[in-house]
């Protein structure tokens, strides 16, 4: 098995959380290799321009898209190697307790609230910049499992072992510090992202499950797209079961006849002797016992 077989396989395998590494991989991939490839025929293409989230209104009118594909690109290779990092270690945190539904439910859900919480506060702002990255998801992620389990002991490389909260804390203190600094609306997401999380857990805590909400509006369209099964072939069914019915009844019938006549002519034995039979009821008696 080569490598391309076995990422397959991976691919195949692996929950959600996997296909999603794999889909953030690729979709960086294709922002920085077909820019390169046209760019060989002396054509300008930028594909980061049509998935990103921009705070300019005019821009979300034309790919309102961008609310959920920002959360899947990256803008250099280090950016999406430390996102991929912490989404592999709070992914599996999370799928220790929690379904794959639930991840990619809060994945999405999280992305498109983060999104809009830095749309409105860089329109508050007055800013116009535009915003791409899994940071803020991740993050949902990683608060939904921390707020469930504070207390779970994570062994980390060159440290040893801390609570996950600990891992959580840092993380937002380090946003905060940065929040007036370089990439703003960066920080903004992740820390909107964290409340999220934050919420979704409490309210899965009291009984609501808001992936639910994406879990319905997947299944909408692929069973929408299925075709429902005819029907024809159920009446045919129906119209050849009928004489089976009847030529069991008739059987039925028979059984019954030859059994009353044959009880006749045993009660006359009993009563008359075997030779006051006719010879008739003799033949008769002989096949049946046949």
């Amino acid at each position: 098995m080569n490598i391309l077989d076995d990422l397959k396989m991976q691919y195949k395998l692996g929950g959600i959380a996997n296909r999603l590494i794999y889909w953030n991989v690729a979709c960086f991939l294709i922002s920085f290799v077909f820019p390169g490839l046209f760019r060989l025929f002396g054509v300008e293409v930028n594909i980061l321009q049509y998935v990103s989230l921009s705070s300019n209104p005019a821009d979300l009118l034309w790919k309102p898209w961008s609310f959920i594909s920002y959360s899947f690109f990256h803008s250099d290779f280090f950016h999406i190697l430390f996102n991929m990092l912490v989404l592999n270690f709070a992914s599996q945190l999370f799928l220790t307790f929690f379904t794959q539904k639930q991840f990619l439910g809060l994945y999405l859900l999280s992305a498109v609230f983060a999104g809009a919480v830095f749309v409105g506060s860089y329109l508050m702002m007055n800013i116009s910049a535009p915003m791409i990255g899994a940071s803020a998801a991740i993050m949902a992620v990683l608060m939904a499992v921390t707020v469930c389990q504070p207390l779970m002991p994570v062994r980390l490389l060159l440290i040893g072992n801390v609570k996950l909260w600990h891992i959580t804390a840092v993380l937002l203190i380090l946003d905060l510090m940065q929040l007036r600094l370089e990439n703003m609306g960066g920080h903004i997401s992740h820390l909107a992202g964290a409340f999220f999380g934050f919420v979704y857990m409490k309210a899965l805590q009291n009984g609501t499950d808001m992936s639910v909400i994406v879990t319905k509006i997947i299944d909408f369209f692929a069973n929408g797209f299925k075709r429902s099964p005819s029907t024809p072939f159920k009446k045919v069914h129906k119209n050849y079961s009928k004489p089976v019915e009847k030529r069991t009844a008739s059987r039925i019938v028979t059984k019954d006849k030859t059994q009353q006549q044959i009880d006749e002519i045993l009660d006359k034995i009993s009563q008359s002797g075997y030779d006051s039979l006719t010879k008739e009821e003799k033949d008769f008696l002989f096949k049946s016992g046949k």
